[in-house]
């Protein structure tokens, strides 16, 4: 079973993993770092959404995440103007149903270039899912094969949001998506591969879970935590791996079921 490796280097202005690992971020041969795309949400942004942005290659807001961008990102800014601010964090793409973007916002990214896709017309999927999916389809200049989705204000606020973002997880799971928030990060560990998670100690941890989805997970395997598991089954109404502690710079994980691995985000 080949190993999938995980490393949080987009918290990071440059990426440490990359230097000390061959294919960090990757799937375990040597090749560039991830290609980074970003997704902004209509909640909270996280203090570090400059950083993200740097990193990516295409930025998207899903609907009212625009207003976030919007309103948001000069407050980060708090000595610079907050026009020139806007200017300079201008998405490329406006995507979802549309129903939450305010029209002011719209027309000043307009204005700006920033292509709008409205997708009014399908209600079955989430802002999010159609996000990821533009990314996937329409975007040629980005390396499919090393592509890392990060969606900013993901976590927080409505839980059914929550918990359609986590579907998004699901249903794309053959695409590295992270999601995050100013607290923490929450991505899919698909049972297709093993997983190395080289933890970054300077801006996460030392508190991560491990969260079986969609069926129970009957084995999983862990080195590198507090309280690992050997051979443990996990499912909801049983045992889960909540509050565990990373104590190790890698942690490895290997489960026959898809889990969802989050870690906390440091404070500055």
């Amino acid at each position: 079973m080949d190993v999938m490796r995980h490393c949080s280097s987009f918290l990071l202005p440059s990426s440490p993993c990359a230097a000390s690992s061959a294919a960090a971020d990757g799937d375990g041969d040597d090749r560039a770092p991830p290609a980074y795309a970003l997704v902004l949400l209509n909640q909270r942004l996280p203090r570090f959404t400059p950083l993200l942005w740097n990193h990516a290659r295409i930025r998207m807001c899903a609907d009212g995440g625009a207003n976030r961008v919007y309103d948001d990102i000069p407050g980060l800014f708090p000595h610079e103007d907050a026009v020139a601010v806007r200017n300079r964090y201008k998405p490329e793409v406006i995507k979802g149903d549309m129903d939450s973007i305010r029209t002011e916002v719209m027309d000043f990214y307009i204005k700006l270039g920033t292509k709008i896709v409205d997708e009014s017309h399908d209600q079955d999927t989430t802002d999010l899912h159609k996000c990821v999916s533009y990314i996937r389809d329409f975007t040629p200049e980005l390396d499919k094969s090393n592509l890392c989705i990060l969606v900013a204000g993901a976590l927080g606020g409505r839980f059914d949001h929550e918990i359609g973002n986590i579907n998004v997880l699901c249903r794309f799971s053959d695409t590295r998506i992270i999601l995050i928030s100013d607290d923490c990060l929450v991505q899919l560990l698909p049972r297709t591969h093993r997983h190395e998670i080289h933890i970054l100690s300077s801006v996460e941890g030392p508190h991560c879970g491990l969260v079986p989805i969609g069926i129970p997970a009957r084995s999983t395997t862990t080195t590198g935590l507090q309280w690992d598991l050997a051979d443990t089954e996990m499912k909801f109404g049983g045992l889960i791996s909540t509050s565990n502690i990373a104590r190790e710079e890698t942690v490895t994980v290997h489960s026959d079921s898809d889990l969802l691995w989050t870690i906390s985000i440091k404070k500055p």
